[in-house]
């Protein structure tokens, strides 16, 4: 991505494909992306080996306004632990050990992203 003039919206799209291909790499086994639920979304859903992961992932340009994951408030927790409730019962997987996690990334306009991977962040 190289355009600085992207609107916050195809940003958002563009960190959510860096993730993915991230997750890959560290061999995370995607299941769902964008599962809408209860007006709100969860990024990914994957496996990390035998553990369900609901990700949230947060891009910015800058840490003018604060880190990216700073943004995941108590609130957005409240909804994504609702909305991954929600795909559990859905998809029979209340057995099943969970966690959330997520990846901040950060477009700098020479190096591309920077990306730190927060597990069990809430």
């Amino acid at each position: 991505m190289r355009d600085k003039n992207l609107k916050p919206y195809d940003l958002g799209k563009a960190g959510e494909e860096v993730a993915l291909k991230y997750l890959k790499r560290k061999k995370f086994k995607i299941i769902k992306k964008g599962f809408r639920l209860y007006k709100g979304e969860i990024d990914v859903i994957a496996y990390d080996r035998k553990t369900l992961v609901f990700i949230e992932v947060k891009t910015r340009r800058s840490t003018s306004f604060g880190l990216p994951e700073e943004s995941v408030t108590t609130a957005k927790q409240r909804q994504i632990k609702k909305i991954a409730q929600g795909f559990m019962a859905f998809n029979n997987l209340e057995n099943v050990e969970c966690r959330f996690d997520i990846i901040s990334l950060i477009f700098k306009k020479n190096d591309g992203y920077s990306i730190r991977h927060f597990k069990d962040a809430f």
